[in-house]
């Protein structure tokens, strides 16, 4: 605290106590030590009493200074009796004792205890009441009783830490505390003396600057940002921390209203984390700044869908100042909007009765497709039964709003859920870092060992990208379609790693099989499909890995990526759902790639030939609701396969046969059908 605030708590304790002083540290150590001649009188409140009895025993000051609290004693000076009440602080950095002095009479009947109840109820800089013990700033509890209600003129900002939870997770809460008293020091180091740090819950701060232009807050909240950012944590070398900030300026308005601007911003601000947002400055899903004229753009996307134009309206009309509205008058429109625009809507306030498809039937849709996850659904309708209401919890809403509604709860309960998936999100994004950090070197291995394989095969290496992108992509368009396979995000991340292993086995086939320009004999074949044995088998003989869930299916990718859903494939001639999911996914799009690519044996199809001939079975059979998958998905495909081939004619210059032999040479497709349907 500074000089200035303390001078100001102590003209309100004047109006109580007949003294009321500072003590310097330099003082009460004089007095304990009888220096009187060193000592200047009117530094000190009880000096007289000190003086008289030539030596202040028992010195409520000095122990006070010495235990850094507060406590009262009661001191006599002839016949007065005077309570002495002396608190410990520190102002500008310099440790002080204030000593509150009152002369107890006859008509003064308020004891010690009751005079300390006084003191703590007045200090608004009590350690006890109105400090955090832990970081020193101001407690919520100081917010709530000195600032809530206050009508200000300032700047007011929230101060979040990004990934707090992870931090304090990863590394003990001991990190977690080190991390928020740096936090603390690096701000107080940012501002004046006059501005108030609040710790305003577990990892988030509210700073007040008061009469500061719009200009100078922007600059000063980015100059906190940068300093959070490079400061060094103390025993975390590695450590680098981040916060999102959200600040308004405002002019005579209730503190309670400016904050709760404020904690609005700062969740834009999460959009991107490490950022800045006032309403000068924005930042919209895709992290791009818009300043003030584009604000508006930057809002959060609600979809509220009813088919009663006027329950669309009053609920616009609670929210429309803070968020942007898009509105659906029935469930097929509602899946129609989250189609175009998916995660960019951050809430859907959905009715459950409408005419064609009703609310729970969005919700089984938003459940099939996985939507449910990442858009949260608050149910606002009549429909208020205890059934209901349960049924709709168990499909997955976030919260429940029965009509009549109150417009302030409809407000701070949408605020409330925004919020939380917000982090939520943010949570996700950071363990999904992570853990793409985590095993980038099994990747890199991986990589490299597959693209030693595709050397030795003629390729140029874009074979196995390729491979993992698209394995990537039929994975999530089959969870969104189906749960049959049961595939968590593990799995998923497991195969698309595994899928670059598919061809391992090549390595132990002759290079004048694999790169043979001509068509090869049917003994030539038989070695080839051998490939997906020794592929299998090499991951067999991994012991000490072999019970690894990476290992276990790049060895069902290696052995049965030839197979076909209807038993025409090798080597073991596996049929339907006996070929393991990750197989069947690779074997798809490995086909794929093998005819939109470039050969020695081949020429690259289109997309379109490439599709026709899949579909139509040419390339054997598959999985009908993986060709569906594939279908849903081809435009995307297609971008992904026409970015690859703009790589590969750089690279390739092998000479191509025609498409005569081509048939009659590709091991992927003729291979597996006789000669006859060649």
């Amino acid at each position: 605290m500074t000089m200035e605030q303390v001078e100001e708590e102590m003209e309100e304790y004047r109006r109580i106590f007949d003294v009321v002083r500072l003590i310097e540290e330099e003082t009460i150590q004089m007095m304990e030590a009888g220096r009187e001649e060193e000592i200047d009188p009117e530094k000190v409140a009880c000096y007289s009493f000190w003086k008289k009895n030539r030596q202040c025993k028992n010195c409520i000051s000095a122990r006070v200074l010495r235990e850094k609290n507060q406590g009262t004693k009661l001191e006599f000076a002839g016949e007065d009796i005077y309570q002495v009440t002396a608190c410990y602080m520190e102002i500008d950095g310099k440790a002080y004792v204030m000593e509150l002095v009152k002369k107890l009479n006859e008509e003064f009947l308020l004891d010690a205890e009751g005079c300390e109840k006084l003191v703590r109820k007045l200090d608004g800089y009590n350690q006890d009441l109105y400090s955090d013990a832990l970081t020193g700033s101001y407690n919520r509890r100081y917010y709530e009783e000195r600032l809530k209600e206050k009508e200000t003129s300032a700047g007011v900002a929230v101060i979040d830490l990004d990934d707090f939870k992870l931090w304090n997770d990863t590394y003990g809460h001991g990190a977690g505390d080190v991390v928020l008293q740096t936090v603390v020091k690096a701000i107080r180091q940012s501002i004046r003396k006059t501005d108030s740090l609040v710790r305003y819950g577990g990892d988030e701060f509210l700073l007040v600057m008061p009469d500061v232009s719009e200009e100078v807050f922007l600059k000063k909240l980015e100059y906190i940002q940068k300093q959070i950012r490079d400061a060094d944590i103390p025993g975390f070398s590695r450590m680098r921390l981040s916060v999102s900030i959200g600040g308004v300026t405002v002019r005579q308005e209730v503190m309670e209203e400016a904050v709760r601007k404020a904690d609005r911003l700062m969740y834009q601000a999460k959009i991107q984390k490490n950022m800045v947002v006032t309403e000068r400055k924005s930042i919209d899903a895709d992290g791009t700044i818009h300043l003030e004229e584009e604000t508006k753009r930057a809002k959060q996307l609600i979809l509220i869908v009813d088919d009663s134009e006027m329950n669309r309206e009053i609920l616009a009309s609670i929210l429309e100042e803070d968020y942007q509205i898009i509105e659906a008058e029935n469930g097929e429109d509602c899946l129609r909007l989250l189609q175009k625009y998916g995660t960019e809507i951050s809430l859907i306030l959905l009715d459950i009765v409408m005419p064609g498809m009703n609310g729970f039937q969005v919700l089984h849709d938003m459940n099939k497709n996985h939507w449910i996850e990442d858009v949260p659904v608050i149910m606002i309708s009549s429909e208020d039964s205890e059934k209901s209401i349960r049924r709709a919890y168990e499909m997955g809403v976030s919260d429940y709003i029965s009509r009549p509604f109150d417009a302030k709860v409809v407000y701070q309960r949408v605020f409330n859920t925004i919020k939380l998936y917000a982090k939520q999100r943010r949570l996700i994004t950071l363990v999904t870092d992570q853990v793409y950090e985590k095993e980038k070197n099994n990747r890199i291995m991986v990589s490299i060992l597959s693209q030693i394989v595709e050397f030795r095969n003629g390729e140029s290496g874009l074979h196995v990208e390729h491979i993992n992108k698209l394995t990537g992509m039929l994975l999530e368009r089959l969870v969104q379609k189906t749960d049959k396979y049961h595939l968590t995000w593990e799995d998923q991340y497991l195969i698309t790693v595994a899928s670059a292993l598919h061809d391992i086995g090549k390595i132990g086939i002759n290079e004048e099989i694999l790169n043979k320009p001509g068509r090869l004999t049917p003994e030539e074949f038989e070695l080839m499909k051998m490939h997906t044995m020794i592929g299998a088998s090499m991951l067999e003989r991994l012991e000490i890995y072999k019970e690894e869930r990476l290992v276990q299916i790049a060895y069902e990718i290696c052995r049965w990526h030839h197979e076909r859903y209807d038993g025409g494939g090798y080597p073991d001639g596996l049929k339907g759902e006996e070929i393991p999911i990750a197989a069947q996914v690779v074997s798809i799009v490995d086909v794929y790639d093998a005819l939109t690519s470039k050969r020695v044996y081949k020429e690259a199809y289109s997309h379109e030939k490439a599709m026709q001939m899949i579909l139509t079975g040419e390339c054997g059979a598959f999985q009908p609701l993986l060709l569906e998958c594939l279908c849903d998905i081809q435009e995307e495909v297609q971008r992904v396969t026409e970015a690859k081939s703009e790589k590969d004619g750089k690279i390739s210059g092998f000479e191509l046969t025609s498409l005569e032999e081509t048939l009659k040479n590709s091991h992927l497709i003729g291979g597996l059908k006789s000669e006859k349907n060649h």
